[in-house]
């Protein structure tokens, strides 16, 4: 998302336009704050139109290790599970057939792992194109190489990099125009800062304060005094290290202090984890707004709606006064803490309508989580924190990510306690959930074993739960409901209310996945009743009314079962649970043929064809009952339509948009409605449009992703296409353009 207007750089966007025609892997190379990051971004939302499948935007800065540069790219692409090896193909798979454009941001500190990466992408994706952004180049025989140069500073090259100082004056003080004599300064001052937009744009904002003949005095002063030199080849890094420098020193020591500890979240945040990570005798809670409020005035700080965030190299610098100050350490706990309390707070509300705004906030969280748990990883204190991360591994249908951090806190500390227990606990959970029967009865085995060391009775049933739910993968069906049966009698004494459901939930499952219909059926109704029929959680009720549509439909009640699914595929839709959703519409489109509705049944199953597509996995119906279910309604449709126009019609389901998938399956219709699709005002799609209205009603692309229920990264990339479709450089231009959209009252 661009915060401010875009300046310069039209050489530099028609060579890459050209590039684009002929290269499939670029790489913009240049200094930190020299402006990659945003030259990357407005030349691919330039391409984007061109491209069928459009743009993506990895963002690797805040990667500490190469083993997750996988998972941060199918982030990017919005795979719903990241992690391991089964990723790694899961991103390979995706992009196989698609025609998209995918920019990998700052390499730098991963180069070889990058180059690794980009060569198999390229080899099994023809209709790829990568746009990467480094220190230095990739090394790979395919990539193209551009460097990306300050701003111009001669006065032939019409000034950009006065412009861009003019630009970012008149924002700090709207009133300010320069006299013929400031000019001069102006392009003085940018020569001294040698054309790099970071280092201009910090400069500019201190113009609300000083004079630009003061100011211009003042930083040579400070160049001076911090040591920046005018010879050698690392010049214009030392300039952006005094520029950053000098920022500093103009900065409160409450607001020193505070950009010392803001680097160590690792991503954006609010004031709420400010205040809990960052405060102390030092720096009160009360000082903090007041801090945040003049780092965004000096441009240290980003504000986005309600987050801030800091760029790279502003971080970086952050980050070394805090390892100078000897608060590394205690910052890096403190952020651990705060997050294991969210966590836990989490746990103890995810049986209740809050489970869903509560996993939507940490979601926010994604990228400080996962620094949490890499500085928790480093300190030797993984476990408890990757044991309290279940429910939000849970909501999001995250197994693999969920076991690799589990496993790594299992290893580490081998000694039988509580935090272990439970890890065990989830771990089998999630390798059942993966349909990995070595790992379940492997762990559920170990599991069992120290849930006994501990004599604790609800852990023992638990682990009991556990045990019964490897065992039915492995095909012990008899036993497994026996084993959860006594589990079940043991949580309803010593659980909770969320334990007895879940063993019910698993009890349920086994049932309808062995032709025991009749009895899942009255299992599940009782799980719906111990949720309460008000409750607005999601993940209990969501898996227990996409089995009771199994169960309906081996009853031979196809519309009930039409039912029961509709409601498990709102319930799922409602966290983004893609599996669940998936095999939601599936469950739907069984009961479907089963009501004689084929047509609609047909496009049903695509729909779920692109989901188990974008999961990277088979259908998961391995077992016997699912696939007779699954198999009979396709011989029913091939009967009914014809294989050649049941084909047709799933590759239609298939092809259409998620959302428009989602309406059609919760409505009652024979077809979806057609796409509106029709390019207007500069080419904008519909989509394009509201979001454009949207913008122009002064909404950020966070809110603007809520409204209209879609992921911010979705919300970022139309806000792209519409700047560069319509050929303006800041969100401000779109209003005028773009009409507002007819609210529903409107006619």
């Amino acid at each position: 998302m661009e915060l401010t207007s875009f300046v310069g750089r039209a050489a530099e966007l028609a060579q890459l336009t050209q590039l684009f025609r002929q290269a499939r892997l670029v790489t913009l190379v240049g200094p930190g704050g020299v402006g990659k990051t945003r030259l990357a971004l407005r030349a691919a939302a330039q391409a984007a139109p061109k491209l069928a499948d459009g743009i993506r935007l990895a963002e690797l800065s805040g990667l500490r290790g190469p083993e997750r540069l996988p998972e941060v790219v199918a982030d990017a692409l919005e795979l719903p599970d990241r992690r391991g090896a089964s990723g790694f193909e899961a991103v390979v798979n995706h992009v196989a057939a698609r025609e998209l454009l995918l920019v990998l941001d700052t390499c730098e500190h991963m180069v070889d792992t990058c180059a690794l990466l980009v060569n198999v992408l390229l080899a099994h994706a023809p209709g790829l194109r990568i746009l990467t952004t480094s220190r230095q180049p990739l090394g790979v025989p395919a990539e193209h190489v551009v460097p990306v140069p300050p701003l111009g500073l001669a006065e032939g090259e019409a000034g950009e990099a006065v412009q861009l100082f003019e630009q970012r004056a008149a924002s700090a003080v709207p009133s300010l125009s320069f006299t013929p004599e400031e000019r001069t300064i102006a392009v003085s001052l940018c020569r001294r800062l040698d054309g790099i937009p970071l280092a201009i744009e910090l400069a500019a904002v201190r113009l609300r304060a000083l004079p630009i003949g003061v100011l211009a005095a003042r930083l040579t002063q400070s160049f001076t005094v911090l040591g920046a030199g005018r010879s050698g080849t690392s010049t214009r890094h030392q300039n952006m290290a005094a520029t950053i420098g000098w920022s500093h020193q103009l900065c409160s020591p409450d607001e020193r202090l505070l950009w010392a500890r803001l680097s160590v979240f690792g991503g954006d945040f609010d004031v709420t984890a400010v205040e809990a990570v960052c405060t102390d005798a030092r720096l009160p809670a009360g000082s903090v707004v007041d801090c945040l409020v003049g780092l965004v005035d000096k441009s240290v700080l980003l504000r986005q709606g309600d987050r801030y965030r800091l760029l790279d190299v502003i971080r970086d610098f952050g980050a070394q006064r805090l390892e100078e100050a000897g608060e590394t350490a205690l910052l890096r706990r403190r952020l651990i803490g705060y997050f294991h309390t969210r966590l836990r707070e989490f746990e103890e509300r995810f049986f209740t309508s809050e489970q869903v705004p509560l996993h939507k906030a940490l979601l926010a969280e994604h990228r400080n989580l996962t620094a949490s748990l890499e500085y928790a990883d480093a300190d030797g204190v993984l476990l408890p924190l990757a044991a309290a991360m279940w429910p939000y591994r849970l909501c999001a249908g995250h197994p693999a990510e969920a076991r690799y951090w589990m496993d790594r806190a299992l290893a580490q500390q081998p000694e039988v306690s509580e935090d272990r227990v439970k890890a065990l606990v989830w771990a089998t959970t999630f390798a059942v959930i993966q349909g990995d029967a070595e790992a379940g009865q492997r762990l559920a085995a170990v599991l069992q074993e120290q849930a006994a060391r501990l004599d604790d009775l609800r852990l023992q049933g638990l682990a009991l739960m556990c045990h019964g739910m490897a065992g039915a993968l492995a095909g012990e069906a008899q036993e497994a409901v026996a084993e959860l049966r006594l589990a079940l009698d043991r949580l309803r004494k010593h659980g909770t209310e969320l334990d007895v459901a879940l063993a019910n939930l698993r009890l349920g499952v086994v049932l309808a996945l062995h032709d025991r219909a009749e009895a899942a059926i009255g299992v599940f109704e009782e799980v719906l009743r111990l949720v309460g029929a008000d409750s607005e959680e999601s993940y209990v009720q969501g898996h227990a009314c996409g089995f009771l549509a199994v169960a309906q439909l081996q009853a031979g009640r196809p519309a009930a079962a039409e039912q029961a699914a509709r409601r498990a595929l709102a319930l799922h839709d409602r966290r983004a649970d893609v599996l669940g959703v998936a095999l939601a519409l599936d469950f739907l489109a069984w009961a479907t043929t089963g009501l004689g509705r084929h047509q609609r049944a047909a496009l049903l199953l695509g729909g779920a064809d692109a989901l188990f597509q974008l999961l990277g996995r088979g259908r998961a119906l391995d077992n016997p009952q699912l696939l007779r279910t699954h198999e009979r309604a396709e011989s029913g449709l091939d009967r009914a339509l014809g294989n050649q126009s049941v084909q047709q019609l799933r590759r239609t389901g298939a092809s259409l948009p998620h959302e428009q998938v989602l309406v059609f399956a919760l409505s009652d219709d024979a077809a979806p409605p057609a796409q509106d699709e029709a390019p207007a005002h500069g080419g904008l799609t519909r989509r394009e449009r509201e979001v454009a209205a949207l913008v122009a009603g002064g909404l950020t692309n966070r809110e603007i992703a809520e409204r209209l229920v879609i992921s911010k990264r979705t919300a970022d990339t139309h806000v792209e296409h519409i700047l560069a479709k319509l050929g303006v450089s800041s969100r401000a231009q779109i209003a005028p353009l773009v009409p507002p959209e007819p609210t529903p009252d409107e006619h």
